[in-house]
């Protein structure tokens, strides 16, 4: 076997400069895709699917052109330096590595892509990049939150649209017993079709449907919107409409009722 060549002060450099001609170019790369996407209409978390993906093929080709032209070592040094990267990643590096093989596991198993609305651990948001160590989510609050990736090992991940465009939302309405849920359920309805962010299909169907309980009726709605950026309009305009057409015809909130403890009902 070949004796390692001393790593000079050239070398550190060498390895310095392909590193941040890696990063730049990613950067680049990626900015360059997402803006792309944002054109791409039907088609913009397909795009976004590629970033992950060019990321790691990327980094790895640095990490291997690194040992192998400016290390200069050999296919048998490779795997002495494997054992030992494996060992150092045994004695403190095990989450560094969980990490880097969460994001590796995410990128080509796809429980979820970039683009998608996910659940993750305790947090909530539309993916906008997989890392190499952390997945970062938008949440609704318009917070930038970095998951850890190795936590789809140990926790479920929820994907509202599953790589698709369009996703469900759920509208939950609570109205008083008396009110006439015949005429609830029609405005309800007929406020959903005609919502400008609704998509309707044969695959992708709208159900109204009420559930009786004990101190008020659930009214709920299902459907879809066209573009799961647009979840919390949809929510909020059919909310809106439905109550304005509600006062209309006499359909109130349920009143509030005193159990004990408990609060049963909703105030507006």
């Amino acid at each position: 076997m070949a004796d390692i060549q001393p790593i000079s002060s050239v070398i550190l450099l060498n390895i310095a400069l392909v590193l941040v001609a890696t990063t730049v170019f990613i950067r680049i790369t990626t900015f360059i895709l997402i803006r792309f996407s944002e054109q791409a209409g039907k088609y913009r978390i397909t795009v976004k699917m590629i970033i992950p993906l060019l990321k790691f093929t990327i980094y790895f080709l640095a990490i291997y052109y690194i040992m192998a032209s400016i290390l200069k070592l050999s296919a048998t040094q490779l795997i002495v330096f494997g054992g030992f990267l494996g060992a150092a990643i045994g004695f403190g590096l095990k989450d560094l590595f969980a990490d880097l093989v969460g994001g590796i596991m995410v990128t080509f198993e796809k429980p979820y892509q970039v683009g998608d609305k996910i659940i993750m651990g305790e947090h909530y948001g539309e993916v906008t990049d997989i890392g190499i160590r952390s997945t970062k989510l938008i949440t609704p609050d318009d917070n930038l939150v970095s998951v850890p990736n190795d936590l789809i090992f140990v926790q479920a991940v929820a994907s509202a649209n599953a790589g698709r465009p369009e996703m469900m939302v759920v509208i939950d309405l609570f109205i008083d017993p008396d009110s006439d849920t015949e005429m609830a359920m029609k405005i309800l309805k007929e406020v959903v079709i005609t919502s400008k962010y609704v998509f309707i299909s044969k695959k992708r169907p709208f159900s109204i449907f009420i559930e009786d309980l004990p101190f008020y009726h659930l009214l709920r709605a299902k459907a879809y919107v066209y573009d799961l950026r647009y979840e919390f309009q949809f929510k909020s305009e059919v909310t809106r409409r439905t109550w304005n057409e509600f006062s209309k015809v006499g359909i109130n909130a349920p009143k509030m009722v005193f159990s004990g403890n408990q609060v049963f009902g909703q105030e507006l």
